[in-house]
């Protein structure tokens, strides 16, 4: 484990990671099209993964191996992300705008 490195501002972190959540939601509000909703969530969700990753849980300051170990998961994670992506667009999903109104009995 390498100790010789500076603490890093945790702070800075945490605001970091705060203005990445708003970001996200405010990427959900913009009426986007799917596939892009999709891309900059994914993005964004990576990219805080990542500034955990890296600060929290001192990957930073660690010897590439051990990053190589951590990062092989977080690839495999993000293909079944995209590999579930299509299939859950496929799905046709129930709304009440769909919904057929219910029948009247002839009288």
């Amino acid at each position: 484990m390498a100790s010789d490195h500076a603490e890093p501002n945790y702070m800075a972190i945490f605001w970091w990671l705060f203005a990445l959540t708003i970001a996200e939601v405010a990427v959900i509000f913009m009426g986007l099209p799917r596939l892009v909703l999709v891309i900059l969530l994914v993005g964004l969700a990576i990219s805080k993964a990542s500034l955990v990753a890296m600060y929290f849980m001192h990957l930073r300051f660690e010897r590439r191996t051990l990053a190589l170990i951590a990062v092989t998961p977080l690839l495999l994670c993000l293909l079944l992300v995209f590999a579930l992506v299509p299939d859950h667009s496929a799905v046709p999903h129930q709304s009440a705008a769909s919904t057929p109104a219910a029948a009247t009995a002839p009288q």
